[in-house]
């Protein structure tokens, strides 16, 4: 074994309400998670405290985005020092929703990322290419100056999860094969390496994201730079137990 704690986070995305979530609480509260691994459930900011309320302790929470100060004149956004007082430990960063469908640049999620480390917070802080730029052969250059703002405001690197998703795979049922996301782990391995150190290299989980199911997720978990997963819709689901428990 590497060493390196198996992750397995839920991102919930806009989907929910007290009800649902309640019920998935239970389904999950009630369930044998392996406990190996590491259970992080991302609810929308409106539900985080009734998340947290709800879950059993051994499942964290993440937010799915914060701003990249604690407080003043930012309608609409929240600060790490809110997530924290809900008793939330992580928060999604650089998501490509957020990316690609906000207009987060690489910048402000360097600076979120920063932000969210100094103010206490765990860091999921997600990766990908697109589909135009895979098939243009840039995957690994696109992935490598996204990782490069990430590492440049990270001190430390016990405290950040690096989410691997490919923009393609991502809600659309099409998922890396269980070598295409070990290749791109390996490349990103190799960057942190040379880029950052050794020691970091080894020990930094790296997930895999982009329509993992439970079908999926078994021999996803078994390559060697597979150290979990960020879910999307199957973490809305009872299958989200297998995926937990897919390096049992």
């Amino acid at each position: 074994m590497t060493g390196r704690k198996f992750f397995v986070g839920g991102n919930w995305k806009l989907n929910g309400d007290k009800k649902s979530i309640e019920e998935l609480a239970k389904t999950l509260n009630s369930a044998t998670l392996n406990p190996e691994t590491e259970v992080v459930c991302g609810a929308p900011t409106i539900y985080l405290d009734f998340a947290r309320s709800k879950l059993d302790t051994k499942i964290d929470v993440a937010a799915q985005n914060c701003y990249k100060v604690a407080k003043g004149a930012f309608t609409g956004e929240i600060s790490p020092a809110m997530i924290k007082d809900c008793g939330v430990k992580w928060v999604i960063l650089g998501h490509s929703e957020r990316r690609h469908v906000f207009g987060e640049s690489d910048e402000l999620i360097g600076q979120k990322v920063a932000h969210a480390l100094e103010g206490g917070l765990g860091v999921i802080a997600c990766i990908g290419e697109k589909l135009d730029e895979r098939e243009a052969g840039i995957t690994e250059k696109v992935v490598f100056a996204q990782t490069k703002v990430i590492a440049d405001n990270v001190k430390d690197w016990s405290k950040v999860v690096l989410a691997y998703e490919p923009v393609w795979a991502i809600g659309t049922g099409k998922t890396a094969s269980p070598q295409q996301a070990q290749e791109v782990h390996d490349k990103l391995r190799q960057w942190m390496k040379t880029n950052v150190s050794e020691a970091v290299a080894s020990s930094v989980r790296i997930i895999y994201g982009g329509s993992v199911t439970g079908g999926t997720c078994k021999e996803l978990a078994s390559q060697k730079d597979v150290d979990g997963f960020l879910v999307g819709g199957a973490s809305l689901k009872p299958e989200f137990i297998d995926i937990i428990n897919a390096n049992a």
